[in-house]
């Protein structure tokens, strides 16, 4: 598998305190990957080592092959609370960070023009930050951890403080982001956000990894199967495919029905409380795997 981030066997404490209890990890490249777990899970440590914030105690950690610290011009980065200067409009603060990482004027000026209307902060980018609501603050963040064209982008939540047409143009323009072949990992508490936009998940709980793969495949319930189909009369809904077909019944579907992401997300938290040693379980073939 080509991976853009790998973890083998992180661990990290804090005093007496275990946060992270030996991650292993692949995030494979062009993967949009949703990071979730409840507060104190460990999530946040474990951006803050892949972004050379902190560092483990033990285990190992690649980024797009190579060290994390080495990496930091490829990594896009918007943090949970992110850090501007108040005093600047959006024009400025970008062109401010695309100095940081060696751009010339022509291309920081470029490339700001684009992210600002990319984010959608057109009409407001002669206005100096400290004047932008959470939500535009949120939009200039993510123009930021844009600005130097990165390979990986690691977004944590992304969509705090955005209404409803703000998460929905966020959503898309991550999105956007894995389909010009990007890796995103992104940490999010809110969970319809994940199903939406993921097509990996890793869930983590108490420091550890409980659930890793596909959304599609961690979401499908198994143990059922679900006959939908339209134009069907009553009495032929309880017959099986080959009736119902004889019936005329059109778009016949026969497959496993989906949870929900939220109620994935509960099951491990209670799972991993009632037996406390439960490791991950990872629903991705080798086959999978290696796409």
């Amino acid at each position: 598998m080509n991976a853009s981030v790998v973890l083998q066997g992180v661990r990290k404490r804090f005093g007496s305190t275990e946060a992270v209890r030996g991650i292993d990890l692949a995030v494979p490249s062009g993967c949009l990957c949703g990071v979730l777990g409840p507060n104190g899970a460990g999530k946040s440590t474990t951006i803050r080592m892949l972004m050379s914030i902190i560092y483990p105690d033990q285990g190992s950690i690649r980024v797009l092959g190579s060290d994390a610290i080495a990496m930091k011009d490829r990594i896009g980065y918007l943090p949970e609370e992110s850090y501007l200067y108040k005093f600047l409009d959006a024009e400025e603060t970008l062109d401010f960070y695309g100095r940081l990482f060696g751009l010339d004027p022509e291309e920081r000026r470029q490339r700001a023009a684009t992210l600002i209307e990319m984010v959608g902060l057109t009409r407001d980018r002669k206005r100096q930050l400290r004047e932008y609501s959470k939500g535009m603050t949120r939009r200039i963040g993510v123009a930021q951890a844009l600005i130097n064209d990165p390979e990986l982008v690691i977004l944590d939540e992304p969509t705090s403080g955005l209404d409803p047409i703000g998460t929905r143009e966020m959503k898309d323009l991550i999105i956007d982001l894995k389909a010009r072949g990007k890796t995103v990992i992104m940490c999010s508490h809110l969970l319809a956000d994940v199903e939406d936009v993921c097509d990996r998940i890793a869930v983590l709980h108490q420091g550890e990894l409980k659930e890793l793969g596909r959304v599609e495949d961690l979401l499908r319930v198994t143990g059922v199967t679900q006959i939908r189909a339209t134009g069907l009369s009553p009495a032929a809904a309880a017959e099986v495919k080959a009736v119902l077909q004889r019936h005329g019944a059109g778009d016949i579907d026969i497959g496993n029905p989906r949870t929900t992401l939220e109620d994935l997300f509960l099951e491990v938290v209670r799972d991993t409380e009632a037996r406390p040693g439960r490791r991950a379980r990872r629903t991705e073939t080798a086959a999978q795997r290696a796409e």
